[in-house]
C-alpha cells in the first residue's frame, strides 16, 4: 500500500438507521419480560440517536400485581446492553413509560360472565 492511503476499514461510515436500534431496543424489552400480560400488546421503542449515541424510550404493558419498578429496571438494563451489543452505540438514556396494567384477576372475572 502506498504511503498517505487509508487503509479500506478506516474509510467511509456506518448509519444505522433508527427504525432498526428501535426494533433492537423493543426486542431487547420483550426479552427482558419474558412474555406479554394476557390481552396486551408487545413493547415497542422510539429511539433518537446522535453521534453513535442512542436516546431510547419503551412503551410496555405489564401485568398486575407485579414488582413493577423490578421490570422496568430488568428492561432498562437489557435494552442498553442490546443496543450496545448489537448496534455498537453507547446508550445515553432509557426512558420506561408503562402504558398500561393488565389484570389477571380482572380477565379472568370477565370471561366468567361470558355465556
Amino acid at each position: 500500500m502506498a504511503t498517505g492511503q487509508v487503509q479500506a476499514a478506516e474509510r467511509g461510515a456506518t448509519r444505522i438507521a433508527d427504525r432498526v436500534v428501535a426494533k433492537i431496543a423493543a426486542q431487547s424489552a420483550r426479552e427482558a419480560l419474558g412474555k406479554v400480560p394476557e390481552g396486551g400488546k408487545a413493547p415497542h421503542a422510539t429511539v433518537t440517536v446522535h453521534h453513535d449515541k442512542a436516546r431510547v424510550r419503551v412503551v410496555l404493558e405489564l401485568g398486575y400485581p407485579g414488582d413493577i419498578g423490578g421490570q422496568c429496571g430488568a428492561v432498562r438494563r437489557e435494552v442498553a446492553q442490546g443496543v450496545s451489543t448489537l448496534a455498537g452505540m453507547e446508550v445515553s438514556e432509557v426512558a420506561v413509560h408503562v402504558e398500561r396494567l393488565h389484570s389477571a384477576d380482572a380477565l379472568h372475572a370477565k370471561r366468567g360472565r361470558i355465556r
